[in-house]
């Protein structure tokens, strides 16, 4: 049964006859009798008891009006959902990395964003990267990056991946003869770290504080390109996981040294605050950012 045949049981019902209900169907009297004679030869009963000045629903047509108010109420609410859906699907995050390692990468993942879905804006937030977690609870970012799931009870941490830190050096290092670097090492290592503070270096927080152990001499270079050149030069060694150095052609001199016999591993998390976290837009953002980063 179509559901122009229930807009006319409910309209004519409602408006007590066929003349009443011509304006709101838009339909011609004659269109609308020849409608409801059409259906009531199809279902077999009348569906109006007619008289001159008014139309009255038979028991069969009852049913049939019941049914269409509740099948009209539905269409409402799936489209009033549908609305809230769409309204849902647009927003703007502030994104923040605790890791530097992530602004290397993550231009190009806001880019695929943008593309496809238009309707969400994100802002890149390259403040200062050891406070993203207060950022959060304060509202200032969305979401955070971070390798450490905060333990506050109004923020909800999403594991995205593990990966492991390597020390890259030159080859003619002396550590390079090494299968591995213990923490006593990096006492006389020159350690090239993109900023201070110290807390917010991994293989410092994850290796070195809990063996208390200081690198001999610590440099800050915010360009990984030089940092780079300097190694090449063997004046020093960084600590990076391979994926962050993937967009940057390597010299040949230059190796990775696992750190630790068993390698240093960390995990990383999307934090957002629990209030946030069913947003459409924070959902949509999250899945799209779990499934770049899989990949890595």
């Amino acid at each position: 049964m179509e559901l122009k045949y229930f807009r006319l049981i409910k309209t004519i019902a409602e408006e007590g006859s066929i003349a009443n209900a011509t304006e709101h169907l838009f339909l011609t009297q004659s269109a609308l009798s020849h409608q409801l004679r059409e259906l009531e030869e199809r279902l077999g009963f009348k569906v109006f008891h007619r008289s001159r000045n008014k139309w009255e629903l038979t028991q069969e047509g009852s049913e049939l009006y019941i049914l269409a108010n509740k099948l009209f109420t539905s269409i409402d609410e799936g489209f009033s959902n549908i609305k809230h859906i769409v309204e849902g699907s647009r927003g703007a995050i502030k994104l923040s990395a605790e890791c530097q390692s992530f602004f290397h990468s993550i231009p190009g993942f806001i880019q695929k964003m943008g593309i496809l879905y238009p309707e969400i804006d994100i802002d890149l937030t390259l403040g200062v990267t050891h406070q993203t977690i207060s950022q959060v609870a304060s509202n200032e970012i969305d979401i955070a990056i971070v390798t450490s799931k905060p333990a506050s009870e109004a923020l909800e941490s999403i594991k995205v991946f593990e990966d492991e830190i390597f020390a890259v050096m030159h080859k003619e290092n002396q550590l390079n003869n090494l299968d591995y670097l213990e923490a006593s090492h990096f006492s006389h290592i020159h350690l090239l770290i993109n900023s201070f503070p110290l807390e917010g270096v991994s293989v410092y927080e994850h290796f070195l504080k809990p063996n208390k152990i200081n690198p001999k001499k610590i440099s800050a270079i915010p360009f990984t390109e030089i940092t780079l050149s300097m190694i090449e030069a063997n004046m020093g060694v960084t600590c990076v996981p391979k994926w962050q150095l993937a967009s940057f052609k390597l010299s040949k001199e230059l190796v990775f040294k696992r750190i630790g016999r068993s390698g240093v591993k960390r995990n990383h998390y999307l934090v957002v605050k629990k209030e946030h976290r069913n947003k459409k837009y924070i959902h949509d953002f999250i899945s799209s950012f779990m499934e770049d980063f899989l990949e890595t």
